[in-house]
């Protein structure tokens, strides 16, 4: 049978956009002798809507375009994903679903059954879980239709209280009692630099126990946290990829699942490089889909607003990027020289703005309230203020979104200004550990030197007083980052992180400072997400507390 595997950028709630994008898919599908062409999960709506799945013209919108949609099958069939509504008595009103559609009509919907509620999803809150169970059957075909997290069902899901706990419900167990032929997957499964080949070995070991060829079809693109990285798959029924689909942008692919030899392998990439492009697509769809072009950020000299800037450039165009050195009293040559050097490297247009005047201004008209008081980091704030300002002004006047540059291990322990340094439209490097920052510098300058040299090397500073450096209040990053790791990520005690050969005093001091930051997390700018544990709507914990 040949099936064509449409993986393509939605954007949430435009169905005239999607549509139209589907019915390009099916028409290409049929010229290239396809019988079947598969999209992803609610890839009519775009993956994920949120509430707006309460609104009642939303759904019957979506409806409505399934129809649409529908109407061009002529010749062809396709399955497509879009809420459906439940007509039982009991239940959510919606179903999360898969329709099938031929001739003209809708002809068949299946619906999801493992509605996942954990990390940033939370698809109970608005979808019914499927009970009734039934293949899609052609003239030809027996298939087994399911929906992303409907193949994890015998996936462990790991339990700190003891044994692992399995699903309480297989959906592929009971459609393998039909006796299927195949099995399809409609997903829309987020990028995560931490879990590189979970995906594959898993919907791998699916084919290899059924002993059926599977194909899944994932979404691409981002959101303004989520980022979907496609690598849309075909396997045999041994488990062996034999296509596989292209990363982090669209890709069109017809398979034939009666020839079951390699047709097409995407070639490898390292971790950093994929973490590189997540974060590049994040920025490019952000701004495209929220209809802006242009984007500001300060240039410190610094290499967390030096990497920020090259992956915007790489996302937007160097026409489209502006940087803003704001040196202040504290502010090393060599830092304003770095800025100066990365502009110029990517081409980018820079103004200098010193802010030493208005610091001074500021502190003048606080005086009367400070008195006699000593300086501390209040003044060192109103430095990282200033430039908030300033940033937000620019913004405002342009049109431009301010990228923020804070980095993982900063946000975790509270690392930085409200109002200052957090500003910002965007959080680039949210959730991206400052280690982590040095090795995507490092592939940056592989072939050419574009963030200088120096700002590499350098201590990491804040520059907000004199000889100030970041280990001057944190730990080395490599620590810090390991400590971080095993707490978020993770979810470690910090007797298991002292364990691990860390001074436990280290560790209670970091695990304080991510646990009274929360309110200043709270506040921050969207993140993109390319982790399995980011700051924002995955992790969730409460504003105060005594924990």
């Amino acid at each position: 049978m040949k099936i064509a595997l449409a993986q393509l950028n939605y954007l949430i709630a435009d169905f005239e956009g999607n549509r139209q994008k589907i019915i390009t898919s099916i028409h290409k599908a049929k010229e290239q002798g396809a019988e079947l062409v598969v999209f992803s999960e609610l890839s009519v709506t775009g993956y994920y809507p949120h509430d707006l799945l309460e609104k009642k013209e939303f759904i019957l919108k979506a409806i409505d375009t399934v129809r649409e949609i529908a109407a061009q099958c002529t010749g062809i069939s396709a399955l497509v994903g879009a809420p459906a509504i439940n007509d039982g008595e009991r239940g959510k009103k919606l179903f999360n679903a898969a329709y099938f559609l031929r001739d003209g009509e809708i002809c068949d919907i299946f619906c999801k059954t493992l509605l996942p509620t954990y990390d940033i999803f939370d698809e109970y809150r608005h979808f019914e879980p499927n009970r009734h169970f039934h293949l899609l059957e052609t003239d030809t075909h027996r298939i087994a239709v399911t929906i992303c997290e409907d193949l994890w069902d015998e996936l462990p899901v790991h339990s700190e209280f003891g044994k692992d706990k399995l699903c309480q419900a297989s959906p592929l167990g009971e459609l393998m009692i039909m006796n299927p032929g195949m099995i399809i997957n409609l997903a829309a499964s987020p990028f995560s630099s931490d879990q590189e080949n979970w995906r594959k070995e898993v919907l791998a070991a699916k084919a290899k126990m059924t002993g059926l060829p599977l194909i899944y079809v994932n979404q691409v693109g981002a959101d303004a946290e989520m980022i979907y990285d496609g690598g849309s798959l075909f396997f045999s029924p041994s488990g062996e990829i034999i296509s596989e689909l292209a990363y982090f942008t669209e890709d069109f692919r017809v398979v034939d699942t009666g020839e079951i030899y390699i047709q097409a392998v995407q070639p490898p990439l390292s971790k950093t490089e994929k973490m590189r492009k997540a974060l590049v697509l994040g920025i490019r769809d952000y701004f495209r889909k929220s209809g802006f072009s242009g984007a500001v950020l300060g240039l410190s000299g610094g290499i967390d607003s030096a990497l920020v800037a090259v992956l915007a450039v790489e996302a937007l165009g160097a026409a489209n990027v502006r940087g803003l050195l704001m040196p202040s009293a504290y502010s090393s040559q060599h830092s304003i020289d770095d800025a100066v050097l990365l502009a110029q490297n990517l081409g980018i247009a820079y103004h200098s703005v010193p802010i030493q005047d208005t610091v001074e201004s500021f502190s003048g008209a606080l005086a009367p309230l400070f008195g006699n008081l000593p300086a501390d980091v209040t003044e060192e704030n109103i430095q990282a203020r200033t430039r908030g300002l300033l940033l937000m002004a620019f913004s405002n006047k342009f049109g431009h979104i301010v990228l923020n540059t804070s980095n993982k291990s900063e946000s975790a322990v509270g690392y930085g200004t409200l109002y200052g340094d957090m500003v910002g439209g965007l959080a680039v490097l949210g959730d991206v550990y400052k280690t982590e920052v040095y090795q995507l510098a490092d592939l940056v300058n592989r072939e050419k030197e574009i963030i200088p040299r120096n700002t590499i090397l350098k201590a990491p500073s804040a520059e907000l007083r004199p000889g100030q450096k970041d280990s001057d209040s944190l730990p080395e990053y490599n620590l810090l980052d390991k400590i971080l790791f095993h707490y978020i990520e993770l979810n470690k005690s910090p007797e298991e992180i002292a364990s691990l050969g860390i001074d436990p005093a280290q560790v209670r001091k970091v695990i304080a400072m991510v646990n009274r930051n929360e309110y200043k997390r709270a506040q921050t700018a969207p993140i993109l997400r390319i982790t399995s544990k980011s700051f924002g709507s995955g992790r969730r914990m409460p504003l105060v507390g005594r924990y």
